[in-house]
């Protein structure tokens, strides 16, 4: 399949469709005097409906990310959907930027302009890129998986046909977050001799720190995030559970429910974000409905939690990584990592302690990512 154009456009039927659910809820009971503390807010959830139902235009968000050039093609029988905004510079860096769950490739939105066009945003043009942002195979346009096994590693194999042989670049950098970390590293391992280099916001969850025996080899701040991210997966990580056992029990009551579905998303964008509790703070309903809306037109929660089970189950060990990294720590991220143990596992250029923001970085703090990636590339145009 060659290249080919798309432009998003949901049917009438699947949008009357959701209308009609929206306004047929079986809502559940919630203890008195409770806000998120067992899970997603009944109140809050509820306003979030009302939002959904009476004020929230899809049809002028469609029109919006269908101002970026989107495109579909496929490598190895697989339909990747991409946006491939082109760098009004010089000498742009061609980039991928891979993004997570459970947000999607709207997580880059923001993002895009400020690499393509620094000039019109206040910095140098010569420090503009081609930014090309797939949609991880099953989550939104991006085509679902026939078969098991499409894990970071296999996408990683994907990104590189993507790169090179579709869209015919020699070399490239790229960056995410999330799975979108797990990604870019295994592109960098797999493939050093096409990477320029890689900026991450996280190394996800540091499984061999976890499955440590004693604590004699670690150091002090390694033995610390033992211990905050034990804490964490018992408080938080119930999803993460399900999403890696189970994937195809949790997808029908999402894939039938898009209340369930919301509470389910926005659960994590308010306890991974910087919103200090408070949802507005960091987004707004018209991008949080946004990124919700992307799974629901497009079927696409149960076979996006499926890359935490292939990922569990078929993925292979990382080893050192050679291509120069970046780092950005952004503050209220899910679980900080110890700096010792990823100088130990990557070749760290550039490690940066961001003011603020959290997990969903390029929503929350553009500007600042934006800047960052710029000041990392920059010694290797």
């Amino acid at each position: 399949m060659s290249i080919k154009r798309f432009n998003i456009k949901v049917s009438d039927e699947v949008l009357n469709n959701l209308k009609s659910r929206l306004k047929n809820v079986k809502w559940p009971d919630q203890l008195e005097d409770l806000g998120f503390e067992r899970g997603t807010d009944l109140n809050y959830l509820k306003s979030l409906v009302s939002y959904w139902i009476e004020d929230f235009d899809w049809r002028a968000q469609e029109t919006e990310l269908n101002s970026f050039s989107q495109f579909h093609c496929k490598i190895d029988g697989i339909d990747i959907h991409f946006i491939h905004e082109h760098g009004k510079g010089p000498n742009p860096i061609p980039i991928i930027l891979t993004h997570g769950w459970p947000d999607s490739y709207i997580r880059y939105k923001k993002l895009i302009p400020l690499l393509t066009d620094p000039a019109k945003y206040g910095g140098n043009p010569e420090d503009s890129f081609d930014v090309i942002v797939p949609s991880l195979p099953g989550f939104g346009f991006s085509g679902k998986p026939k078969y098991g096994g499409m894990n970071n590693s296999n996408v990683s194999e994907l990104w590189a046909k993507l790169m090179t042989e579709k869209l015919g670049y020699n070399k490239f950098a790229a960056a995410g977050g999330d799975v979108g970390s797990g990604v870019t590293r295994y592109l960098a391992l797999n493939h050093p001799e096409l990477l320029i280099g890689i900026h991450l916001t996280d190394v996800g969850i540091i499984k061999a720190l976890m499955t440590s025996q004693g604590n004699l080899k670690l150091s002090g701040e390694e033995v610390q995030y033992k211990k905050n991210a034990s804490k964490w997966i018992s408080e938080e990580g119930a999803y993460m559970s399900i999403q890696s056992t189970k994937p195809q029990t949790l997808a029908y009551g999402l894939s039938d429910s898009p209340v369930g579905l919301a509470a389910w998303i926005i659960e994590k964008f308010r306890a991974w974000s910087d919103c200090k509790g408070n949802l507005s703070r960091s987004f707004n309903m018209d991008e949080l409905l946004t990124n919700i809306m992307i799974y629901w037109v497009t079927n696409t929660i149960g076979s996006s939690v499926n890359i935490y089970y292939e990922n569990t189950h078929s993925l292979p060990s990382l080893s050192y990584i050679d291509v120069p990294t970046g780092m950005a720590i952004f503050p209220a991220d899910i679980l900080l990592p110890p700096k010792e143990w990823v100088e130990r596992n990557l070749n760290i250029t550039r490690w940066t302690t961001m003011p603020r923001g959290g997990h969903f970085t390029a929503m929350e703090e553009p500007e600042l990512l934006a800047e960052e990636i710029r000041a990392f590339f920059k010694p290797y145009r």
